[in-house]
């Protein structure tokens, strides 16, 4: 397998306006910190973002709500963020709410190539408009369709040269999902080891579904 390190100035060089990018985090733990301020210093905006939530104001991904980078998000919630809020009934941000078992489920079938799930969740609520209803054994269930992205960033608590990364604890959350469900997927580790001490049982993400590694304490 290559060495898949990169420069922060290489991965600036997979952002560009318009695109959808999955970031990993639960408010803010679990987002890659230094790739979020290098998108952020790169200038790209209208942005597409499908994230748990949108953090608060200074965590998270709250910096590219903030300052006008994200046309669209689709998410769980963002009552952490009281910009997003604003900006969406301002008519400035799109957000599309989506229950948060629906959402990690729609990616999951994006990253695993199906065309989609059957959810009893939202039936008879707003959350069934414009969906497809289908009835299995008297039961209603709306169809769900899969979520996929242009780029992944995630963060990861041990990686290799090669991609094999660990996490750490509550911080893994949506990582390893959002990993097989992107074109491109970048993941920024807390600490770089050699190739070989990630031991096989402990590799939660093979190095096989990760494109590429920043890491900007001794590669930026």
């Amino acid at each position: 397998m290559k060495n898949k390190l990169i420069s922060t100035q290489q991965a600036i060089a997979h952002f560009h306006d318009g695109m959808t990018i999955m970031v990993g985090g639960f408010m803010g733990v679990g987002t890659p910190p230094h790739l979020i301020t290098t998108l952020l210093s790169s200038g790209v905006k209208n942005l597409t973002l499908i994230v748990n939530d949108t953090g608060r104001i200074d965590t998270g991904i709250g910096p590219l709500v903030v300052n006008n980078r994200v046309k669209k998000v689709i998410t769980s919630h963002i009552g952490t963020n009281p910009e997003t809020g604003r900006k969406m009934l301002a008519g400035e941000i799109e957000v599309e709410l989506v229950p948060l078992g629906t959402l990690i489920e729609r990616i999951r079938c994006g990253g695993a190539g199906l065309g989609g799930f059957l959810t009893p969740t939202g039936v008879g609520t707003v959350v069934e408009e414009g969906k497809q209803k289908i009835t299995v054994n008297g039961t209603d269930y709306l169809l769900e369709l899969p979520l996929r992205a242009d780029l992944a960033l995630i963060q990861a608590h041990l990686a290799d040269s090669h991609g094999n990364l660990t996490y750490q604890l509550s911080a893994r959350n949506f990582n390893p999902v959002i990993a097989l469900a992107a074109d491109i997927t970048i993941a920024e580790p807390d600490r770089l080891v050699e190739v070989g001490e990630i031991t096989p049982d402990c590799v939660i993400t093979p190095g096989a579904l990760i494109d590429y590694i920043v890491y900007p304490r001794g590669n930026s």
